[in-house]
């Protein structure tokens, strides 16, 4: 998820966006640019005491699909979808 990710300044946030747009006009996909970005962000702020966890996969684990919306909200398959087909 969004584990070890520093805070970067808005020029960084800058570049970033222009690396991944570079990546998508040579022809890969979004989120493969987005991914590469994020793990050269990573690796460079290796040791950044900024740099914390502020989402880890397992925090994710221990719940269900239930635990993420109302029990009276109908399931996506469930729905009719107008546009569909």
């Amino acid at each position: 998820m969004l584990a070890g990710m520093p805070s970067l300044s808005h020029e960084e946030q800058q570049e970033a966006v222009e690396r991944i747009h570079k990546f998508m006009s040579e022809g890969m996909s979004s989120g493969e640019a987005i991914a590469l970005v994020a793990a050269e962000i990573r690796e460079r702020h290796q040791n950044d005491p900024q740099a914390m966890a502020i989402f880890e996969d397992h925090d994710f684990d221990e719940h269900t699909e239930s635990d993420y919306r109302r029990d009276d909200e109908p399931d996506a398959d469930d729905i009719e979808d107008p546009y569909e087909g």
